[in-house]
C-alpha cells in the first residue's frame, strides 16, 4: 500500500479524528497540516455541548475548557430574551473552548494511537493511477515528495482542495455559504454563564453569537447569507454596529480577529471515490443553521477511520467498499442535517417582526428539547399562520 496506508490532508478535529481511528484500529497513518501550529489561528466560535463527547471517547483537560457556561440566551430583535439551559441548547452550547488546546488534544490521541503528523506540509495534489488516488503530492520545507497510500483523506476544510483534485462536487450556491467576522473582545460586561445568540436583520440570514471566555472577554461575532452582501466588507460593518449599540460591548476592544465562511447547505451527493475520502467540513457536514461543526467531525471521523482501517485488512480502498463510511455518517447525521437545511431556506426569509413573535411564544410554551421540530411545534400552538411555510417539516 506504499508509504502509509491513509494520508490526511488536515490536522482539525475532523482530520485527527479520523486518524485516530483508523490508527488505533491498525492502520498506518499519516496527517499533514500546512500550518505550523495545530489550533491556530482559530477560526470558530468555540462552542460546544458535554453531550456527544462520550460517544467518541474524548476527555476534555483544564486547558481546552475555557468556559462553561449554564446555557443559552436567544435575543429576539425586539431585546426580548429567551433562556435555554445547556441540555436544552443543542451542540453548541455548554464548554466553550479553547481551540488551540482542544485540537491538540485531539492530535495527542491520534498520536498516541499511532498516527505520524508533519507540520508545515502542504498537499499540492493527488497521484492517480488511472481513476484510483493512490497518493499525494506535499511540500514541506521547501522539498516536494510523492507519498503514496491506499486512501487520501480530505479534512481541509471549507475550501477543500482534495475533493476539488478528487472530482468530488463539493460546490455551493451564495445562499448556501454564511461568510463571518469574530472579535475576541476584551473589557467588556456580558451575561457571561450564557451563550448568546441574537436573531434577524440584525445578521441577515444569519445570526450573531457571544460566547463568554471569561467575565470580561467573549468571542463576538457573526455571520450574513453571501447572498445577502454587496461587499464582503460589509460583515465587518454589521459587526461593529452591533457591538456599538450593546452598552456592554462599546468600551471593548479586540484581542484578535478571525473571518472565514461557513457551509450551511443541504448533505452533498459523495464524500467517497476510489482511494480518496472526505469528513467535517470539506464534506459539508456543517449543521446548516448554527454552523457548527465541531461534534459532526469528531463522529463522521470516527466513522471515517473504522471505515478506513477495515479498508486496510482486506486492502480494498475502492468506492464500494468505502461506502461504509458513506452509509454510516449518513444513518448519523444525514437526517439532522438535511431538516435544519429546510427549515434554514424558511428562517433567512423571516421579518424582525416575526422573530419577535417567535420569542414571545416561546417564553410563553416553552421547549422541552431545543430542535426544528420542538419550535415549530411551540409556535404552532399559538401562532399557526407563522409556521405554514414550514408544514413539510412538522
Amino acid at each position: 500500500m506504499g508509504d502509509y496506508d491513509i494520508v490526511v490532508v488536515g490536522a482539525g478535529p475532523a482530520g485527527t479524528s479520523t486518524a485516530r481511528w483508523a490508527a488505533q484500529n491498525g492502520a498506518r497513518v499519516l496527517i499533514i497540516e500546512k500550518r505550523q501550529e495545530i489550533g491556530s489561528p482559530v477560526r470558530c466560535g468555540e462552542g460546544i455541548s458535554r453531550s456527544w463527547l462520550d460517544s467518541v471517547d474524548i476527555r476534555l483537560d483544564s486547558k481546552s475548557v475555557a468556559c462553561e457556561v449554564k446555557g443559552a440566551k436567544l435575543v429576539a430583535p425586539n431585546g426580548t430574551p429567551f433562556y435555554l439551559s445547556e441540555k436544552m441548547a443543542g451542540n453548541e452550547v455548554g464548554i466553550v473552548l479553547d481551540r488551540v488546546f482542544f485540537d491538540k488534544l485531539l492530535a495527542r490521541y491520534a498520536i498516541r494511537a499511532g498516527a505520524d503528523l508533519r507540520l508545515k506540509t502542504s498537499a499540492l495534489g493527488l497521484i492517480r493511477e488511472g481513476d484510483r488516488v493512490v497518493g499525494v503530492k506535499a511540500r514541506s520545507f521547501g522539498e516536494t515528495e510523492e507519498i503514496r497510500c491506499g486512501c487520501v483523506v480530505g479534512a481541509d476544510g471549507f475550501e477543500s482542495q482534495v475533493g476539488r483534485w478528487a472530482g468530488i462536487e463539493t460546490s455551493l450556491a451564495a445562499k448556501d455559504i454564511t461568510t463571518c467576522l469574530q472579535y475576541r473582545l476584551t473589557n467588556i460586561e456580558q451575561e457571561h454563564e450564557y451563550c448568546q445568540f441574537y436573531l434577524g436583520s440584525v445578521a441577515p440570514g444569519g445570526y450573531v453569537w457571544m460566547f463568554p471566555k471569561d467575565e470580561e472577554t467573549a468571542n463576538v461575532g457573526l455571520g450574513v447569507q453571501l447572498s445577502r452582501l454587496n461587499d464582503p466588507g460589509e460583515v465587518k460593518a454589521y459587526l461593529d454596529r452591533f457591538i456599538e449599540s450593546q452598552p456592554g460591548l462599546r468600551k471593548g476592544r479586540p484581542l484578535d480577529i478571525v473571518s472565514g465562511a461557513v457551509s450551511v447547505c443541504a448533505p452533498i451527493d459523495r464524500t467517497v471515490g476510489d482511494g480518496v475520502l472526505l469528513v467535517g467540513d470539506s464534506a459539508r457536514q456543517i449543521d446548516p443553521i448554527t454552523g457548527g461543526g465541531i461534534s459532526n467531525s469528531c463522529k463522521a471521523g470516527k466513522v471515517a477511520g473504522e471505515t478506513l482501517a477495515n479498508a486496510t485488512r482486506e486492502g480494498d480502498f475502492s468506492t464500494k467498499s468505502l461506502e461504509r463510511y458513506e452509509n454510516g455518517w449518513r444513518d448519523l447525521l444525514e437526517d439532522h442535517l438535511y431538516r435544519n437545511w429546510m427549515a434554514k431556506e424558511k428562517l433567512v426569509t423571516l421579518s424582525d417582526e416575526t422573530f419577535d413573535k417567535v420569542i414571545e411564544t416561546l417564553n410563553e410554551v416553552g421547549v422541552e428539547k431545543m430542535s426544528t421540530l420542538a419550535i415549530l411545534k411551540a409556535v404552532e400552538s399559538r401562532h399557526p399562520d407563522l409556521v405554514k411555510e414550514f408544514q413539510e417539516l412538522l
